[in-house]
């Protein structure tokens, strides 16, 4: 082979080289890009978390040619001299840019419940004599000039039950004995203590509905003069949980298996410190399970469990063989008899998540997923108050057309592996089953909201109090959450309720008939209109 052949050989081989080098380089470029792609979708992901609003109400996408409103010209951007100003007599509505605001309440109307105290300021008889004439004022009008709300700290007190001992002096004449009879005192919550149905339905109040812990509630005790140890406080949720709320917590379960066509189910974490077999940092779980939307009595029962085998869930649904709304976690398929389905929240929050910041529909294949999600939703709430049968057939003519053309889309679509998007297209395909399965249920709702609302109170509690001390705790937390959240699931104010429950159950004992607990539901119309909360909650 001659001098310039081998040249060539080499060069060409130099060329190879360096060519192999130069792909790799870039399949190299290509792994780094995707890999900043994640960290930042990671990052946007962690900012929205913290910064960024919870609801999903908002419409995240912009579309082209749409108006993003500026917190700072937004001002300068929507002035308009000419517009008429809005009264609040007068307006059900105010325009803005980006949707329609209720009307304002008036003062009156937000404090309508709350007596009024008037003071009037009149001249003393003295002062009635007018200095000009001598003649005398004579009151001509009135006007209110200002309103004040005036806060009157907790009356506390203790009440003493005296028993009474009557004899008959006429039956000692005659017979030398004396007939007697005392009259009996109303059994305790709690004996030997000072705890009351008040000071208990309000310690569980606070805490559960309000996440005030209990070492919080000691300290605004004792600034009023009261030493009550949250240790006595602990004994009084948990002693009162177990012999009160507890027959009224089995009751409410057995009419949410029962009757409940639907049922939604969630869990999170909780940290028990105390538990057998476990460290205190390890984590435990509280289940929730909750009544469909149209189901006539809502029902939400809280369950504590060691850890979150889904052996918990089918324990608690054994023999329930209607339709079960949930996530996508896998723990849930050990429930037998039930038809799964899924949840569009959970759906439309992956699209989400998966949108760049400023995405279109032009822009961002996962906007394209979550539009389809926001149009989904848009029909359920056209149908939303018809009857389960009409639903299902609203749902058949307008949904399955739409529901058609995702998945068409869905299967179209190729991501980079590991991005979110990619983790999008995962979930939607995995789900498709229980996520289509609300088609054929007009009863089934297509979003888990009533567990995961139930639910968040829970978890707003739990960044206050951090954790439960012993597995005691955890379960009296499970029976007083489920005793509040389905009081304000049905309307009715939750200390209201405990007080009412608190008050009575004492005297129906610790086994009472089905028939008297079903007289103590919140849903029951023996629960009087005094107990309704007129507020939103």
């Amino acid at each position: 082979m001659s001098d310039k052949q081998n040249k060539r050989a080499e060069d060409a081989a130099r060329i190879r080289e360096l060519e192999e080098k130069l792909a790799a380089k870039e399949a190299e470029v290509i792994r780094l890009q995707q890999k900043l792609e994640r960290m930042n979708e990671i990052l946007l992901n962690a900012d929205r978390a913290r910064f960024g609003q919870s609801s999903e109400k908002k419409v995240y996408v912009m579309n082209e040619g749409s108006v993003q409103l500026s917190l700072f010209n937004e001002a300068e951007m929507e002035q308009n001299i000419k517009a008429p100003e809005p009264t609040i007599e007068d307006a059900e509505q105010v325009e803005v840019a980006a949707h329609k605001r209720s009307k304002k309440r008036t003062i009156d109307e937000k404090f309508k419940g709350l007596p009024v105290k008037q003071v009037v300021l009149s001249l003393p008889e003295d002062e009635l004599k007018c200095g000009r004439c001598g003649g005398q004022f004579v009151l001509i009008g009135k006007k209110v000039v200002r309103r004040e709300m005036i806060l009157i700290p907790q009356q506390k007190y203790i009440v003493e039950y005296i028993t009474c001992t009557y004899a008959c002096h006429n039956c000692e004449k005659k017979t030398g004995y004396s007939n007697m009879v005392e009259t009996v005192a109303p059994p305790p919550l709690m004996k030997h203590s000072l705890a009351s149905p008040s000071t208990v339905a309000d310690v569980m109040t606070r805490k559960y509905v309000d996440g005030l812990p209990l070492a919080r509630q000691e300290k605004i005790w004792k600034r009023e003069g009261i030493e009550l140890s949250r240790a006595t406080m602990a004994n009084w949720v948990i002693k009162c949980s177990e012999d009160w709320l507890k027959p009224v917590y089995r009751r409410m379960k057995h009419h949410l298996l029962e009757k409940s066509s639907v049922i939604h189910a969630d869990e999170t974490v909780v940290q028990v410190l105390k538990e057998p077999g476990k460290t205190a940092a390890s984590e435990s779980r509280m289940w929730v399970y909750a009544s469909g939307e149209r189901s006539s009595g809502q029902v939400r029962i809280f369950e504590y469990q060691p850890d979150r085998n889904g052996e918990r869930a089918a324990s608690f649904l054994k023999g329930y063989d209607k339709c079960l709304v949930t996530d996508s976690y896998a723990g849930y398929n050990k429930v037998s008899g039930v038809t799964r389905c899924g949840c569009w929240a959970h759906m439309r929050r992956k699209w989400r998540e998966a949108m760049p910041k400023g995405a279109t529909t032009q822009t961002s294949q996962a906007a394209v997923g979550y539009q389809y999600c926001n149009r989904l939703f848009g029909l359920e709430r056209e149908y939303a108050g018809l009857s389960d049968a009409e639903r299902r057939k609203m749902r058949r003519e307008k949904a399955v057309p739409l529901l058609d053309a995702y998945w068409s889309w869905v299967e179209s679509l190729d991501a980079v592996p590991g991005s979110k998007l990619s983790d999008a297209i995962t979930y939607a395909k995995n789900q498709k089953t229980p996520l289509m399965a609300f088609l054929e249920h007009g009863e089934v709702d297509i979003s888990n909201n009533p567990a995961e609302n139930a639910i968040r109170p829970f978890v707003v509690g739990r960044k206050n109090w951090l954790f439960s001390d012993t597995v005691k705790g955890a379960v009296a937390s499970s029976v007083v959450y489920s005793i509040v959240e389905t009081a304000k699931a049905n309307g009715v104010e939750p200390y209201a309720y405990l007080l009412r429950l608190l008050s009575i159950m004492p005297a129906l004992g610790k086994t009472p008939p089905n028939d008297e607990l079903d007289k103590l539901m919140p849903w029951h119309p023996e629960m009087t209109e005094s107990l309704r909360n007129k507020s939103n909650m």
